[in-house]
C-alpha cells in the first residue's frame, strides 16, 4: 500500500472557474489522467461576508471569485513541474492577488489509484 517513490499530492486552488475545463484537458496531456474537483471559499471572503469586523477585507478581495475550485491529484514527481508550468501559463503569474496556489505533499500510501499510477494491485 505504500505509493511508489515520489509520488506527490498536488493541490491547485483556481480563482477563475471558467478556466477549470483548460486544466483538466492539460493535465490529460500531460498523462495527469485522475483529479477531484471542489467547490471551495477562501477564508477573507467568508470573513468579509459573515463577520462584521472583517468588512474591510472586501476591498482586498475586489478581484477575487466568490466561488474557488480546489483541484486534488495524486501524480509522479516528474510531472509536477509541468503541471504547474501549466497552471501558471493558463493563469499568468500564481503570485498575483487573486489569481490562485497551487502546493504539493509527498504521499506515502495510496490505494485504489487507476492503473497507470499504480497501488499494490497496480505497480508503477
Amino acid at each position: 500500500m505504500s505509493a511508489p517513490n515520489g509520488t506527490r499530492l498536488l493541490v491547485a486552488v483556481i480563482n477563475d472557474a471558467d478556466k477549470v475545463d483548460e486544466i483538466l484537458s492539460g493535465f490529460l496531456e500531460l498523462g495527469i489522467t485522475g483529479a477531484t474537483l471542489i467547490q471551495s471559499e477562501g477564508m477573507g471572503r467568508l470573513l468579509s461576508h459573515d463577520i462584521p469586523i472583517f468588512a474591510g477585507l472586501q476591498t482586498l478581495l475586489s478581484g477575487s471569485r466568490p466561488q474557488n475550485r480546489t483541484i486534488f491529484s495524486v501524480v509522479p514527481q516528474d510531472r509536477v513541474s509541468p503541471a504547474i508550468e501549466l497552471l501558471q501559463d493558463v493563469f499568468g503569474d500564481l503570485s498575483n492577488p487573486a489569481t490562485g496556489i497551487v502546493f504539493t505533499l509527498p504521499v506515502e500510501q495510496v490505494v485504489g489509484l487507476a492503473p497507470e499510477l499504480g497501488d499494490e494491485r497496480h505497480p508503477m
